[in-house]
């Protein structure tokens, strides 16, 4: 395999070019932060607009089910990278990004493929365990903080850069009345009234999750556009191939700020509310948070379009600056042989059920985008209705670029793609190891699955029909008199759960074995309790 690589780059070199199919694969991996699966005019937003986004779906495959591993960052792309579950790479929260139980024989797949020729670059967020970093061909940044991270090379972290970049660039000047200045920026921002300090006389460093409003600097220099001009300067520098170079988008991750004109492209009043915006949740294993102070703000329709307005602002500037990366790609040549993919690490509940951020199981926190495009690989208008999830990037990657498979817990998604499997015992597993809420989510397309991770956990265990019921309004194995109907179907998706506890070797197999379906005896029931809102975690 390497001997007649050798000989394709050989022959490109001396015959002054070679055909698309002669020459190696290059990998363009964008990623996102919080990106729903349905901010996107082609997953059927009637509002948003995504051009270039939807582009990539007509050129390439969209995949309907694509779920997150884990609905928090860390985890999350920690699986991305490695191909492995939470179970066997040891980060289950963001709180151990740098792990000592990280096992040393994971390696990225950017790793596998720095050590087998390719040169690569990544700009933007790194939100995994730093060792992984060492193979890049330019020093990756830390994301944020002045520790720098045993081995780095870098100058700074990414967030410093960042605003260095904008002191440089941008003429500070106090906040006008009426205005604040967003936490760790120095910047100015008008706030809507979702904001933690609007209106205050004496405004506090607010947490990102709680800042909200038009932010008051020219759009060329929001972190989208750095970390996007970041990756247009790497194109230059690798357009000789083959390269892998990824561009970790940080919005539309909160703070909900965005720069005009993309700060008005959406009138609020235009966008409806989710239909589940007052589900009371007696029925779900979220019923705890109902009577948060916070949470309330997020059932006030006014407040859900306002932040609706600024997050399909954010996605179409994220849009915008995608189309500019393709068309360069187009330039230089490189798009016939460079698969494109863009996701998300996991979703954002804008106002769904009460709730907004992530850290839940509703579809809106768990269910991301999936788009991928290799011309005359992967066929154009293809849409994948099977489930899948991030821990099937990994081998799929390996496959596309023609590299030798390596050890993964996920499959390949190229049957999928190329309709040599129907999708048929397809599943996707995400997991959060949160003690009083479930600790997994299953489901096969259609059923999907929430259960606690042992028998003593005190969630209310949950099953959704998401073709009858999309909105996730009726638990059909909760407090329903007719639940017992449902125990067959339960017990099918649980044998789901554990066959894939099997494959990947978990510790909680047993105790997810041991814990009932439907067993009254063994549940306790929650009840509503006075506590903070978990989107502060």
């Amino acid at each position: 395999m390497i001997f007649r690589r050798a000989l394709v780059v050989l022959a490109f070199l001396i015959g002054g070019g070679a055909s698309a199919a002669e020459r190696p694969v290059n990998l363009l991996f964008i990623m996102t932060d919080q990106q729903r699966w349905d901010a996107m005019s082609c997953a059927g937003n009637t509002v948003l607009k995504t051009p270039n986004l939807d582009r990539l779906a007509a050129e390439g495959a969209r995949f309907s089910k694509f779920y997150s591993s884990c609905p928090v960052c860390v985890p999350a792309r920690t699986v991305i990278l490695t191909g492995h579950a939470l179970e066997s790479n040891h980060v289950w929260s963001n709180a151990n990004v740098d792990t000592a139980d990280f096992p040393a024989t994971l390696l990225s797949f950017d790793q596998l493929l720095l050590r087998n020729g390719y040169r690569g670059e990544y700009y933007g967020k790194w939100h995994a365990p730093y060792r992984m970093t060492a193979d890049y061909t330019r020093p990756v940044r830390w994301l944020n903080g002045k520790n720098r991270p045993p081995g780095s090379k870098a100058d700074m972290s990414d967030s410093d850069a960042y605003r260095e970049y904008v002191r440089k660039n941008v003429p500070r000047r106090d906040p006008l009345p009426g205005q604040l200045v967003q936490k760790n920026g120095v910047w100015p921002y008008t706030p809507i009234p979702l904001d933690e300090n609007y209106g205050k006389a004496n405004p506090t460093k607010s947490a990102q999750s709680d800042s909200y409003g038009c932010l008051d600097i020219p759009p060329e220099y929001s972190s989208t556009a750095y970390t996007a001009k970041e990756g247009l300067e790497a194109l230059e520098r690798l357009k000789g191939g083959p390269f892998t170079l990824t561009l970790s988008i940080d919005p539309p991750h909160p703070p909900m700020m965005v720069s005009e004109p993309y700060y008005s492209q959406y009138a609020p009043e235009k966008i409806p509310v989710p239909a589940s915006l007052a589900d009371p949740r007696t029925n779900s294993p979220y019923v705890d948070r109902t009577q948060s102070a916070i949470d309330a703000l997020y059932r006030d329709p006014q407040n859900v379009r306002q932040m609706t307005s600024i997050y399909y602002g954010m996605v179409a500037e994220i849009d915008d600056w995608v189309g500019k990366i393709l068309h360069r790609l187009d330039e230089l040549g490189l798009a016939q042989n460079t698969l494109v993919i863009f996701t998300s690490d996991h979703g954002e509940e804008l106002g769904e059920h009460g709730l907004h951020g992530k850290f839940v199981f509703y579809e809106g926190s768990v269910h991301i985008p999936l788009l991928m495009r290799l011309p005359g690989v992967i066929p154009a208008k293809t849409v994948v209705n099977a489930p899948a999830s991030q821990l099937d990037l990994f081998g799929t990657i390996l496959d596309y670029l023609n590299q030798p498979a390596r050890p993964t817990e996920g499959r390949s998604l190229r049957p999928l793609i190329e309709g040599k499997e129907n999708g048929a015992g397809r599943i996707a597993v995400s997991e959060w190891p949160a003690a009083q809420l479930p600790g997994f989510m299953v489901t096969d397309g259609r059923w999907k699955f929430l259960f606690g991770r042992n028998v003593t956990n005190k969630s209310l265990d949950a099953l959704y029909d998401l073709q009858t019921d999309p909105h996730e309004l009726n638990n059909l194995i909760g407090r329903n008199p007719d639940r017992e109907k449902y125990r067959g179907e339960a017990t099918r998706m649980k044998g789901l759960l554990t066959d894939w506890l099997v494959r990947v070797k978990s510790p909680l197999l047993e105790s997810v074995r041991q814990r009932p379906v439907l067993a009254d005896g063994q549940r306790q029931e929650m009840e509503p309790k006075q506590k903070k809102s978990q989107s502060k975690l």
